[in-house]
């Protein structure tokens, strides 16, 4: 069994000695993320709002990612983002939500946090400007529907079984 180093510097000069160039990998892992605020709470506000979706797609950007659009209400977060193959989708998100969390929770004294969990969904990109303008147009879109029932219809859509006395913890 090979042991690979977990930085990725190592791994490309491992991967370069073994014979094998990354550089020759292309891929477009385009992600649609969501994620709320613990118990659902309404903390984003629109004072917030602005510098956490510039806060957040600068997160994208140090993880080696591509933000394409940031946008969300009051209680949560829509990231449509191009993820490079260096980094897995639930490491890049603990980073994601723990560094954003900690941002968010000194610009509002302490009373910040996300909840555990997300949905990640995989976007072709045949579908990227429908996602894109979907996720624009949040606020007209929570007019008529809240953000369980969006979720749960993601889910839905993206084929994923869930139990509903599970969604929220």
């Amino acid at each position: 069994m090979t042991l690979l180093p977990t930085n990725n510097w190592s791994r490309e000069i491992i991967a370069l000695l073994m014979g094998y160039d990354l550089k020759m990998s292309y891929t477009n892992l385009l992600y649609h993320i969501v994620y709320g605020t613990k118990d659902r709470l309404p903390l984003i506000t629109k004072e917030l709002r602005p510098d956490l979706h510039r806060f957040l797609g600068g997160l994208v950007k140090d993880l080696q990612g591509t933000p394409l659009v940031i946008n969300g209400v009051t209680d949560h977060v829509h990231v449509l983002a191009r993820i490079k193959p260096v980094i897995s989708i639930s490491e890049f998100l603990s980073k994601l939500k723990s560094q954003s969390s900690g941002w968010a929770n000194r610009k509002t004294r302490g009373r910040f946090k996300w909840q555990v969990k997300y949905g990640a969904f995989t976007v072709s990109q045949s579908q990227v400007e429908r996602v894109r303008n979907y996720i624009r147009n949040q606020e007209a879109h929570h007019s008529r529907n809240s953000f369980e029932e969006e979720f749960k219809a993601l889910l839905t859509s993206h084929g994923i079984e869930f139990e509903e006395k599970y969604l929220w913890r």
